[in-house]
């Protein structure tokens, strides 16, 4: 007993706390030059927060320019001997050498400043061990990597070391996949977009790697999505640096999609998508080396080449772009070699695989045996790291577990407390009740009887809406059969079918968008009825001046649905054969009224061309007025037809 009601205090205490929604202000950022205002500022410690916090920064000014004047900015500080401001701008150095993609140097520098990494502030340790992290991934020198990422750790700046990259790097994809989707997953904030966004283009990247190109396509439409919805969210309160981030992530997700594509040899659909890709990545992530750029490259290269355009895919493999990893290398020579063989010099295609299998059997040798190692030394570290987190996990618990012990004895002496209370409070209550119990039955069954009156009329809403949906996927049905048939008349019969189901769909959609359940409003009901139809026969009804005149008049659902399926026939008709010309002068009036008591008076007529000589004779064969006929006995009338003048007029009296 004690521990429900120690439950329920717990839900209470939940479920009253509420997330407000934070309101941003959509910024106006005016375009400036960033090397401009980055040689502008004064002292190191300025300009190095604005080089790290300016995203796109190689737009105006090449990456060589900055290097050229961070490297001024170095000697001035080596002369008046500020070891600070030296951190300061061998960091910047080492990072623009990575944005280049020359790693190696960029390593250098870094492990320089690393001798003296616990004497920095966090700001400049953050930034050199992300440095040094991203370079040995680079570099494929995972075990120092790992160093890295403990040092982070050890730091402050990470909670927990992470291996997916890595996994990946070493082609244990699905290890890679599940190790992320464990780790990040728990701790992913639903209302970050920008978050999903990277986290589903992640996931489909260790799918699409690992060949399971379907499942990889479907996370990539969800990352889009999200990278859409984060761009075009104004309310969020966005820096320029996140703004570029966005639309650099969303380029990557649309690359990914076209190699998606093209892996399932569906080229058309791969090359805009690699295309937009390469425009994104060339403008948001100006003068820095990007793995992704060069796979779009090469992607879009293939692609040119499986569809024998030999013109465009030698633009693309000709592209002065610096490749710096060894499979990007290996692959551009087999595209070259396929390029070759396509159109017939074999003598260079050869030459592209011998050097190929010239890299291969360079690297061979030691490769294997070094990717051992380094499996091996992540593998383990990795079990370490695992084993650390299961002990910091049992102390938490054992910590959860003595709280909760002390947390049930006060609330054992709580609930004590409370139990006396409500005894007392329901002697009170007993008597308080005794005295007003007729008012409450009486306002008991007042109730009982509100809500299902309610309940009622929500559960017929609901019936309409359902019936209207179910309506509404026979129509969809009819058009999937009617895309898949190839008779003019078959075609034009399930059209027909079509129209009549829409026009009963409409019925239940007025009925549960309606306040009054029993009746609909022939008004609006007719005008959404000849939209209807006008979207059915697009190349008819657009010249046609149509007057309804039926404003207050109601029907049952009974009298409706007749009534419907009626005018669908005769819009229809005055649509497909009233009209051959398209005239603009063509008319349709619709007239619907009430004439005394519970009496009702329809017409219907159009100026067209009117009906031709032998309908009499064709009303049996006709379904549509043999259909007209049986509606109007439904209605308990007959329907009358003058033919006489111009056009024609249909008329009948109901009740």
């Amino acid at each position: 007993m004690k521990k429900l009601l120690f439950n329920f205090f717990c839900l209470t205490l939940f479920y009253s706390v509420s997330v407000t929604s934070v309101y941003g202000q959509d910024l106006e950022i005016p375009e400036v030059n960033s090397y401009e205002s980055f040689i502008k500022l004064e002292g190191a410690t300025e300009r190095f927060t604005f080089f790290f916090n300016t995203s796109n920064r190689y737009q105006e000014n090449s990456a060589y320019d900055w290097f050229d004047r961070v490297s001024e900015y170095e000697i001035e500080s080596e002369r008046e001997r500020d070891s600070s401001a030296i951190r300061y701008y061998k960091l910047i150095q080492s990072q623009i050498y990575h944005d280049l993609g020359d790693f190696e140097k960029g390593l250098a520098i870094a492990k320089d400043v690393y001798k003296n990494v616990d004497a920095l502030e966090i700001e400049q340790k953050t930034v050199l061990l992300d440095i040094m992290d991203q370079t040995y991934g680079q570099l494929e020198l995972y075990d120092e990597q790992m160093n890295i990422r403990e040092k982070k750790k050890e730091s402050g700046i990470i909670e927990n070391v992470y291996f997916y990259d890595i996994y990946a790097n070493l082609g244990m994809y699905r290890a890679a996949f599940d190790d992320y989707f464990d780790k990040v997953r728990p701790n992913l904030d639903d209302t970050d977009s920008f978050a999903q966004a990277d986290f589903y283009n992640n996931v489909g990247s260790f799918l699409r790697l690992d060949n399971s190109i379907p499942i990889a396509l479907s996370n990539y439409k969800k990352a889009f999505g999200y990278i859409e919805v984060y761009i075009n969210d104004f309310m969020l309160d966005k820096t320029e640096k996140s703004e570029t981030k966005g639309l650099l992530l969303k380029g990557i997700i649309e690359g990914n999609i076209g190699k998606c594509y093209a892996q399932m040899k569906n080229y058309e659909l791969a090359i805009p998508k690699l295309e937009s890709s390469l425009e994104f990545i060339k403008k948001h992530n100006a003068g820095k080396y990007s793995k992704d750029y060069i796979e779009n490259i090469l992607a879009i290269a293939d692609c040119y080449i499986q569809l024998e355009d030999f013109e465009k895919a030698t633009d693309y493999l000709s592209d002065n772009v610096d490749i710096k990893r060894t499979k990007d290398i290996l692959k551009k020579n087999v595209l070259f070699a396929a390029y070759y063989e396509k159109t017939g010099d074999y003598r260079n295609s050869t030459q592209y695989l011998k050097r190929n299998l010239r890299i291969h059997d360079s690297i061979a040798i030691n490769k294997s045996e070094v990717q051992k190692q380094m499996l091996a030394s992540v593998m383990g570290r990795d079990f370490k790291n695992n084993q650390t987190m299961i002990s910091n996990q049992r102390a938490l618990l054992e910590q959860s577990r003595n709280e909760l012990d002390a947390k049930e004895k006060r609330n054992d002496l709580v609930i004590i407390f409370l139990v006396f209370t409500l005894l007392f409070l329901a002697g009170l209550v007993y008597a308080y009740m005794r005295s007003i119990k007729n008012q409450r039955l009486i306002a008991k069954q007042k109730g009982i009887i509100e809500n299902a009156l309610v309940e009622k009329d929500s559960l017929l809403k609901e019936i309409h809406h359902r019936v209207k949906n179910n309506l509404q996927m026979v129509s969809s049905l009819l058009s999937l059969q009617t895309k898949n048939t190839r008779s003019k008349a078959a075609i034009e019969a399930l059209e027909e079918g079509k129209s009549r189901v829409k026009a009963m769909a409409l019925i239940h959609q007025k009925l549960y968008q309606h306040d009054d359940l029993s009746v609909i409003e022939m008004q609006g009901y007719i005008e959404s009825l000849i939209n209807s139809v006008q979207s059915v026969y697009k190349k008819g009804g657009h010249n046609i001046n149509i007057t309804i005149d039926a404003e207050g008049v109601e029907l049952d659902i009974d009298r409706a649905i007749p009534f419907g399926l009626m005018l669908n026939e005769l819009v229809s008709n005055s649509f497909k054969y009233a009209f051959p010309n398209d005239e603009e002068n063509g008319k349709i009036y619709i007239h619907l009224r009430r004439t005394k008591g519970e009496e009702g008076f329809f017409e219907y007529t159009d100026n067209g061309v009117g009906l031709p000589e032998d309908t009499d004779e064709r009303a049996n064969s006709s379904m549509g007025l043999r259909l007209m006929n049986r509606l109007a006995n439904q209605l308990q009338t007959v329907l009358n037809v003058d033919k006489g003048g111009e056009g024609v007029r249909f008329w009948f009296n109901f009740k």
